[in-house]
């Protein structure tokens, strides 16, 4: 005689709801993963807390002691200090001036009217 129910011949079905499919997240310096206790965002932007660093010097920065400029991220002293070096975001920062970047437009529209 067979003393099994009905119910027990089913297989076991598992909720979907439990499954963890997390993404994976990536440092945006190193390119590794980064798990939640490590985790820095800033501007949008995922960091593990050690390479979130100075551009200019590599110190280690935190929420309160960055500023960022065009995707790059400064302690604020150093910061400052390109800014006063050339008294403009550009060429303190290495970039071209953005008058430069008229000048050429200027002679552009002038050829092309000419």
């Amino acid at each position: 005689m067979d003393n099994r129910n009905a119910s027990e011949d089913k297989p076991v079905q598992r909720s979907k709801s439990f499954s963890f499919k997390t993404q994976k997240e990536t440092c945006t310096s190193c390119e590794k993963t980064v798990y939640p206790m490590e985790r820095l965002v800033a501007n949008n932007l995922i960091f593990h807390n050690s390479c979130f660093c100075c551009k200019h010097c590599k110190t280690k920065l935190s929420l309160t002691t960055f500023a960022a400029l065009q995707g790059e991220f400064y302690c604020k002293p150093h910061f400052q200090q390109l800014f006063k070096s050339k008294g403009n975001y550009d060429e303190g920062f290495g970039r071209k001036q953005h008058k430069e970047l008229w000048t050429s437009k200027e002679a552009e529209n002038i050829t092309k009217t000419a």
